[in-house]
């Protein structure tokens, strides 16, 4: 079973990990994730690196994917180096997801969507997967969007976020954590790109705290957005189900399920 947890450096990236790296403006991305790239030689990974084309990430990594040049979605082509590299007789994928937020970087939910990918790519797989993200102080929104879809994060930073939405195996997602009014925006987009990939999204919420009234409302505007879909919360407490009961949302017209 995946577990979240903190590593000290990259070098204990293990399989079927899904690592957030935060990195400042200034930091060197190949310095800082050398043991990561390096030790792909070591285990015999292939190296994939996802980022700006630069000299530097063509002489460390074997085989480099610009998400800017890409034809089709990021993790399709990242599927396609796994089965490559199982052809080639490697072990795994090793894949280091180099985001900057500048003017070239995806949009919010392309990002997400790309996030929520490579989270379920690298728990079905098992695969090692690394996010680094460098973006200044005046782009927050990525990197706090990615604190929640990340279950691994490296070192202090980022401190731990409210809640988190980790893929636990082939149809579920485990949520855990408070979803509040600083989370419930996140939560609702983490839904509504789930939702647009299936019909039923099975969240597994035995580590789920608290809902309060915008979590609830964000959940349930999530499973109304597209037609004929269903949002199904499994191992709820009784203080989650009660106040979904007492705040209206318990009706047959919100298709949202919750269970003991």
């Amino acid at each position: 079973m995946r577990a979240t947890r903190t590593l000290a450096a990259l070098d204990e990236v293990d399989s079927g990990d899904h690592v957030l790296q935060l990195l400042d403006p200034a930091d060197d991305v190949w310095d800082r994730s050398r043991a990561f790239v390096s030790d792909g030689e070591l285990f015999g990974d292939k190296v994939l690196v996802v980022g700006p084309f630069s000299r530097t990430a063509a002489a460390v990594a074997p085989v480099l994917l610009d998400p800017a040049r890409l034809n089709g979605s990021l993790i399709s082509a990242v599927r396609r180096e796994a089965a490559s590299a199982e052809r080639e007789g490697y072990r795994s994928l090793r894949v280091l997801h180099h985001v900057t937020c500048d003017g070239s970087a995806a949009d919010p939910e392309q990002l997400l969507r790309s996030e929520l990918d490579l989270e379920e790519f690298a728990a079905d797989s098992g695969a090692l997967v690394v996010c680094a993200y460098q973006c200044g102080e005046e782009n927050v929104s990525a990197p706090e969007q990615a604190r929640s879809v990340h279950p691994h994060h490296l070192g202090s930073r980022p401190a731990s976020p409210a809640f988190r939405v980790y893929r636990t195996g082939k149809d579920g997602w485990t949520v855990s954590g408070v979803i509040d009014s600083d989370g419930a925006p996140v939560f609702g987009a983490v839904l509504r790109t789930l939702l647009c990939q299936v019909a039923t999204v099975r969240l597994l919420c035995h580590g789920l705290d608290f809902l309060d009234a915008a979590g609830m409302s964000s959940l349930a505007d999530a499973a109304r957005c597209l037609p004929d879909r269903k949002v199904v919360l499994e191992g709820t407490n009784e203080t989650v189900r009660l106040a979904w009961e007492l705040t209206g949302f318990a009706d047959p017209s919100i298709p949202v399920v919750m269970t003991p």
